[in-house]
């Protein structure tokens, strides 16, 4: 094979060898994917059981206050109405103190009761907005399932397809040089054959000694660069063909 093809088999080999390597990365992330909505949607889950639990004992609370309130008003009532019989200042003044002391109680609870419906609508809020977030997991998670299998099932079938025309091609390369690329490609990230412009190669962006640059533009064989190690060729090679 002549120095030209075998050149522009490699980069086929490369580009192909680029695509594997996007679609075997789509395959590993599809499923994360999922699984990260499905961990995202349990936390949320778990938020809105926290919530919830939460708003449950601050209506127990509410509730009870509100027995408590009423309880104090009819007490209050009461005390009020013995205060309208009293006979003797000594019995007036410890009804009073009674009277004082409920309605101080039932101040507080008062002033408890609303900081109390407070919290709950700051919770009840908190628990909508969750509810809204939780809906919109759900479709996604939903979407994203129905879409992985239909995911998986092209990328196979496309890491087939390159698998075939990969062979097909790595044939038309010599044992040597093939084994040359797969090295780099096993140490180095894409690309792993460059060109060469100016004297300088394209993967590393140092230039290239005179005396390989001139072995190279004689394009009688594959040079590496001496610095990043990967296959390089002349750019004007193919501008010329």
């Amino acid at each position: 094979m002549s120095y030209i093809k075998e050149i522009e088999s490699l980069i086929v080999l490369q580009d192909i060898d680029k695509e594997m390597g996007e679609l075997n990365k789509r395959l590993k992330q599809a499923p994360q994917e999922v699984e990260s909505l499905k961990s995202r949607l349990q936390v949320q889950e778990t938020q809105k059981e926290q919530i919830e639990e939460k708003l449950n004992l601050l209506r127990e609370k509410d509730k009870k206050l509100s027995q408590e309130i009423e309880e104090d008003l009819a007490k209050l009532k009461k005390s009020k109405n013995k205060l309208m019989m009293v006979e003797n200042s000594k019995e007036y003044h410890a009804i009073m103190r009674e009277i004082d002391t409920l309605e101080k109680n039932n101040r507080l609870k008062e002033e408890e009761k609303l900081t109390l419906e407070e919290e709950l609508e700051t919770q009840q809020r908190l628990l909508d907005a969750l509810n809204e977030e939780l809906g919109k997991i759900s479709q996604e998670l939903e979407k994203k399932s129905k879409d992985l299998n239909n995911i998986i099932g092209k990328c196979e079938k496309r890491l087939k397809e390159l698998k075939v025309k990969r062979d097909e091609f790595a044939k038309e390369i010599s044992t040597p040089i093939l084994n040359r690329y797969e090295f780099i490609r096993s140490r180095l990230n894409n690309p792993v054959i460059v060109p060469v412009e100016d004297s300088v190669c394209t993967g590393c962006h140092i230039s290239i000694p005179p005396q390989i640059f001139i072995e190279l533009q004689k394009g009688l064989q594959i040079l590496s660069c001496p610095n990043c190690q990967r296959l390089i060729y002349w750019k004007e090679h193919f501008e010329l063909e």
